[in-house]
């Protein structure tokens, strides 16, 4: 199994609005570059989901695959490949922690192997860049959201 590659960002948001904006797999295509569409084949029963199947096309390389989810909380939430083409394999961890200053951080691990040979660096490089656009991608969806507005003036 190849190693994971590792990221890290700080977002000024709560864990559950985190954890909500990285549990709506649907609207991935809005902000997660290369994601076409993300379709939600089975939920648990408190509606976070449990398996789904992505059409992913980046450029080069396109593929659909499936993921299971297992989710902790407001903590993390981890999944891995049960089938696709040219990913072969696929693990993957959001973790988020609270910062003293009200802040979170969220760690993004990633694993990918692909059915087509590649150099380790360009796929540890490629993997890089994953994690990175993806942290960023998350941190903008919900910053600007306006999420944790909304909860807020639910809760007045």
């Amino acid at each position: 199994m190849a190693e994971r590659t590792s990221g890290e960002i700080t977002i000024n948001a709560s864990a559950d609005t985190v954890m909500d904006v990285i549990a709506d797999l649907p609207a991935y295509p809005q902000w997660s570059d290369g994601m076409e569409e993300v379709v939600v084949l089975e939920s648990y029963p408190d509606g976070r989901p449990k398996i789904a199947k992505f059409f992913f096309n980046p450029g080069p390389i396109a593929d659909t695959f499936i993921l299971s989810y297992m989710w902790d909380g407001s903590r993390s939430v981890s999944w891995i490949l049960t089938e696709g083409t040219v990913v072969k394999a696929q693990e993957g961890t959001y973790t988020l922690a609270a910062q003293p200053d009200g802040s979170l951080l969220v760690t993004y691990q990633l694993m990918v192997e692909l059915s087509i040979p590649m150099i380790g660096k360009i796929r540890s490089r490629a993997e890089k860049m994953i994690v990175k656009t993806a942290l960023a991608g998350l941190k903008k969806r919900v910053e600007t959201s306006g999420i944790d507005d909304e909860e807020d003036q639910r809760n007045v």
